[in-house]
């Protein structure tokens, strides 16, 4: 990525219908859960995030209909749970959105947030965020992107949050769905002045950027033939649905997961019946 004020993925955004009832299948699954956050009255939404080490995974959900959640509510009333955006991390949103705005996009925002955070030792802090986000119709295979400037990272990436019973360390890819993986890519990678590299099984991927996860557009029978054995039932033909997290123990991970975990493609995989319609992959670190 060419990008100056904008590096690579930041988190994924799984929306769902009952934030409580998603973060216990998570935590179910071996992740430990931040204590829930809640979203200025203008945003309406809440929040569990699981944090791993340099990104995270935020389970977000609708408290209170507004304007500013209206595709958000969208997605769900026509997709149902999943993956509906992916964050990228902002050096400087400001310039982000003014630099993204030089290559053509008219860019939202930037926009400051904030959610109140209760500290380990019991105080209350606060996460404060600045963010802005490509045209909304700017959305390859559906999934939205926008860029995330964390202003009080000691409040998101606390220690006691980043240790996982599956292991969990880090992002290694998302796992996107599309009748055109190349056409889906490329889009991608004009938003984000990015490349695209061919993957062995005729997939396409998109470096978002430093060391961070890749993006990974297939079509549903390629991503069958990575995961012999896993029923993809629940996800769409076309958006976001999976990710491929490193854990430091494959074992710890199957352990974890229990019933709802799957040996496939020398991973650990489970389905996404039982992640809030998010397949995850876990794969040796």
């Amino acid at each position: 990525m060419t990008l100056k004020n904008v590096i690579g993925i930041d988190h994924a955004v799984v929306m769902v219908r009952d934030l409580d009832q998603a973060a216990a299948n998570w935590e179910r699954l071996g992740f430990t859960m931040s204590p829930r956050g809640t979203h200025s009255a203008k945003m309406g939404s809440g929040n569990y995030t699981i944090m791993l080490d340099p990104d995270y995974i935020e389970l977000l959900g609708v408290l209170t209909e507004t304007e500013h959640n209206a595709p958000a509510r969208a997605f769900l009333a026509k997709r149902g749970e999943g993956i509906e955006r992916i964050a990228f991390t902002a050096i400087d949103s400001a310039a982000g959105a003014e630099e993204i705005r030089g290559h053509g996009y008219a860019a939202l925002g930037p926009t400051d947030f904030e959610r109140p955070v209760t500290m380990p030792d019991g105080s209350l802090s606060a996460a404060k965020f600045r963010i802005f986000q490509w045209p909304i119709d700017e959305a390859p295979a559906g999934v939205r992107i926008f860029a995330c400037q964390h202003k009080t990272r000691e409040t998101v990436w606390i220690p006691e949050l980043m240790r996982h019973a599956n292991g969990a360390q880090r992002l290694r890819q998302v796992l996107i769905v599309s009748g055109e993986p190349e056409k889906d890519a490329a889009h991608l990678a004009r938003l984000i002045d990015g490349g695209v590299k061919a993957e062995p099984d005729g997939a396409s991927a998109v470096p978002s950027g430093s060391d961070r996860a890749d993006f990974v557009f297939l079509t549903r029978e390629q991503l069958s033939r990575r995961y012999p054995g896993m029923s993809l039932s629940g996800l769409p033909e076309r958006g976001g649905a999976g990710l491929v997290i490193a854990t430091s123990d494959l074992g710890a991970a199957e352990k974890a997961a229990g019933a709802a975990g799957v040996r496939s493609g020398g991973a650990v995989c489970v389905a996404p019946q039982a992640a809030n319609g998010t397949l995850l992959v876990f794969v040796g670190a």
